[in-house]
């Protein structure tokens, strides 16, 4: 039996809701784990919430509300729901405040310090509470004479304690002989250089611990201290799976079949920890390191990344509620290069909605649903080849799924849309409403029905990973579920293979897929 592929998006921070920012990598993730599970695979989808730190602390007590409370509210009320809105199947929601995360993280530390990897030392240096980072000094911005974090462009917080200390510096050789020798378990090229270049670099042993507040998982050797919130958060990646537990557990079963993870995505300003630090970690406990991290670009509003705490951040309903929620996630796949930066745009989004969904996608599925209706009885014609078609499919799966695999969504979209154009162009080439005039053309129409019908039903498999809720209204309506099966079960080996959708499926005229946009 293969291992489970295994796929995480970073833990978010609860300070507040979530914003696009958040929704791009959980949709990544949603999309790569669906089309993993339509190859046949066992999948396992992991995201979830961070709620320790200084950051959350002081929101919380800025709202007047202890933080586990406002923990609580923002996760049942702001993250769950948005997650369920925008259809993520994910299998599991880790919270870093779960009973199940915090002991696992306590005996993981207790098993490090045994091992010599955890000692006692004086931290002095910077502290940015937004990044809930120690600052080296080639990650500090000058500005107006204050120490700022150049990426929330506030001053930075000078911190002076007693703490206990991680040996990263023991890791960086072999962490860069790693990346080195292995490429491809760091990605894009652009990330795995910063981090080649991190490593080569004076690499220092990390705090691990805070003692002067107190929201945390306490140290369990010392209850005066809490768990620095990164090296608490790097680790739900595996205690949600059984970090620890023992091998004949239901914990230690799954971590065995799960462990280690398939890939980790994160955003490009999480890479160092996700790289460096979290590996360390694993090297530290003699535990599998991740096949591959992949960090992608962030979303720009007015060409700096989206933030809440910059007033650039921008809710999904904002989006969802004018377009749709499967408009919303192809976008986002569509049209910004997955591992590179992107601006988000209301005219390209538009745009796209227009000419890309309701006229390529949605037109021919409205319009060969009516001639199938009006020509044949509602009833899909006999099975016919259609080599200009079918060839264009083959090739369409084999290339989507290779880019698809490779977290290359948009270049996965583009093969699945032009072959989708490519359908457009052969219906008007072919003109069936012409050869329904025509009585002596009845094979020659039914030829062409046949093998457009068949085209969506190859679209409606390779498109459901990135737009679930649309595909299955293209599902029932082509009848398709009565006669071949449930969408969810059908494999993208499947989509290319000719001749699937069985002669004889009674289509039935739906809901427009994407109706024409209102002006606002």
């Amino acid at each position: 039996m293969s291992k489970t592929f295994y796929l995480t998006t970073p833990i978010y921070y609860v300070n507040d809701a979530p914003h696009l920012g958040h929704a791009y990598t959980t949709i990544a993730g949603d999309v790569l784990t669906r089309w993993h599970r339509q190859r046949g695979e066992s999948v396992w989808y992991l995201t979830g919430t961070d709620e320790h730190g200084q950051k959350v602390m002081r929101t919380a007590e800025a709202n007047g509300v202890a933080p586990q409370e406002w923990t609580d509210r923002l996760v049942e009320d702001a993250w769950k729901p948005l997650w369920k809105h925008l259809n993520i199947a994910n299998d599991d929601f880790i919270r870093t405040t779960s009973e199940r995360h915090m002991s696992r993280v306590q005996r993981f530390l207790e098993k490090l310090k045994e091992s010599g990897y955890i000692y006692e030392g004086e931290y002095d240096g910077l502290y940015c509470v937004g990044c809930e980072e120690f600052k080296l000094p080639g990650d500090i911005l000058e500005k107006d004479g204050e120490k700022t974090c150049p990426t929330h462009s506030r001053a930075l917080e000078e911190v002076a304690e007693t703490n206990w200390f991680f040996k990263l510096s023991a890791f960086a050789k072999p962490l860069l002989e790693r990346y080195q020798q292995h490429p491809e378990t760091c990605e894009p090229a652009s990330a795995r250089n910063e981090v080649i270049s991190f490593l080569s670099g004076d690499v220092v042993d990390l705090s691990i611990s805070r003692s002067s507040f107190n929201w945390g998982i306490p140290v369990s050797w010392d209850p005066g201290q809490v768990v620095y919130v990164w090296f608490d958060a790097l680790l739900n990646y595996a205690t949600a799976v059984g970090l620890g537990d023992d091998p004949a557990s239901e914990g230690g079963k799954k971590f065995a079949d799960t462990w280690p993870a398939s890939v980790h995505l994160v955003g490009k300003d999480i890479l160092r920890f996700h790289a460096v630090i979290w590996p360390a970690m694993l090297m530290a406990a003699g535990l599998p390191l991740p096949e591959k991290v992949f960090a992608h670009g962030w979303l720009l509003v007015g060409g700096e990344k989206m933030s809440k705490s910059k007033l650039t951040g921008i809710a999904p309903s904002d989006i969802t509620s004018h377009f749709g929620v499967d408009a919303y996630r192809y976008y986002f796949m569509r049209a910004i290069s997955f591992g590179s930066d992107g601006s988000f745009s209301w005219e390209d989004i538009s745009a796209r909605y227009t000419s890309e969904l309701a006229n390529d996608f949605g037109n021919l599925a409205s319009r060969t649903i009516a001639m199938i209706e009006k020509y044949c009885d509602a009833k899909v014609p006999a099975v016919a080849d259609e080599p200009i078609l079918s060839d264009a499919l083959a090739d369409a799966v084999r290339v989507a799924d290779e880019k698809m695999c490779a977290l290359d969504f948009q270049g996965g979209l583009v093969a699945i849309m032009d072959f989708c154009k490519r359908v457009n162009g052969y219906v008007t080439e072919q003109a069936p409403w012409v050869l329904a005039k025509d009585d002596s053309k009845r094979a020659e129409l039914d030829r062409v029905l046949y093998a457009t019908a068949e085209s969506l039903r190859a679209l409606a498999i390779l498109l459901h990973a990135t737009m679930p809720e649309t595909t299955e209204k293209l599902w029932e309506s082509l009848g398709a579920h009565q006669s071949i099966g449930a969408l969810g079960d059908q494999r993208i080996a499947s989509a290319g293979m000719w001749g699937g959708l069985p002669a004889g499926t009674h289509v039935v005229k739906g809901e427009v897929l994407f109706p024409r946009l209102l002006e606002e």
